[in-house]
């Protein structure tokens, strides 16, 4: 019996060896790379007590000094990248784009991570005139995507084994043409800091991620038309890694029409560049009800989604 016993003992140890294994073969660990959505959510916070980061205005200056401080902080070289571009109008309005560089003795085609950090000066999706008047307060259109790469530069100052990254924020994106406007409407009025950056850039980028509102509870990221046009292999980089973490719910596989962003410019003068862009098919405008009006706030700002995004970077730029 005591022989049968042990017989059967190493016959379970057996089964259950086989069993393990076969667990373990198949279902794969996932490891998600360090970011802190709290960190995220407070840079976000700093940047709408500045109030609207409307261009020549006290908070707009100093938004663009906060970020060169925290920067530097972080490790970074930082550059103020200044110029002039027209608006909407023909006049001349002031450049200040932010840009950053972590690692760059490590190769001389860093990847480029950016956003855009000023916000609209009208909000001209109001449905009444004169609330159109107001500044847009800019918690997702603008400040989340600032937020995000912030966090990420911070994770950049403790993690040695990175590459070489340059972080741009881009000025001046919101300044296009508003609503309703009954002058000569004039070309490429949007998107103003990107296009001046593309025009006067001499590094040689790898590839490029463009962030713009990414902290709605609900954010959609979908493949945008231009990305597929000149950055499809990225963007299919990118929303692997968002598959691979478990974030297919926010980075789908539908299609947006071309939207005009930042990337467009730096596509162009060919630096394929990727936009994750919060698009909205239900509504009239394709992006979410409270886009470019007063409700724009922090109150649209979810934890969760500045996470996944936050990883999703994380994990390509690994």
């Amino acid at each position: 019996m005591m022989m049968r016993s042990h017989s059967f003992a190493r016959m379970c140890v057996g089964v259950l060896s086989l069993v393990l294994t076969a667990c373990t073969s198949t279902t794969q660990q996932v490891v998600h790379p360090s970011f802190s959505s709290d960190s995220a959510f407070a840079n976000i916070e700093y940047q709408m007590s500045l109030g609207p980061r409307v261009p020549n205005s006290q908070a707009h200056l100093k938004c663009a000094v906060w970020l060169i401080q925290q920067l530097r902080r972080y490790g970074a070289d930082v550059e103020l990248q200044k110029g002039i571009m027209p608006d909407y109008t023909g006049r001349n309005q002031t450049i200040m784009n932010v840009v950053a560089h972590f690692n760059a003795h490590k190769t001389s085609q860093p990847i480029l991570l950016c956003a855009h950090y000023d916000t609209r000066p009208w909000c001209d999706e109001e449905e009444l005139y004169e609330d159109r008047m107001y500044n847009v307060p800019g918690a997702n259109d603008g400040a989340s995507g600032v937020g995000v790469l912030l966090e990420v530069a911070r994770q950049l100052s403790i993690d040695s084994t990175l590459g070489a990254i340059d972080i741009v924020f881009f000025d001046c994106e919101d300044m296009g043409t508003p609503r309703n406007y009954t002058g000569i409407e004039r070309e490429n009025t949007w998107c103003l800091g990107s296009q001046y950056f593309a025009k006067n850039n001499s590094i040689q980028y790898r590839f490029g991620i463009l962030l713009d509102m990414v902290g709605a509870p609900d954010a959609i990221f979908p493949r945008e038309y231009y990305s597929i046009q000149y950055a499809e292999n990225y963007q299919e980089l990118i929303w692997r890694a968002a598959r691979r973490l478990g974030y297919s719910r926010y980075f789908v596989d539908n299609t947006a029409y071309p939207i005009m962003d930042d990337h467009y410019y730096l596509n162009l003068t060919g630096i394929p560049c990727v936009d994750v862009i919060h698009y909205d098919a239900k509504t009239s405008t394709g992006f979410a009800s409270w886009w470019h009006t007063r409700e724009d706030d922090i109150r649209n700002i979810s934890t969760t989604t500045l996470q996944a995004v936050g990883e999703v970077v994380m994990e390509v730029v690994k």
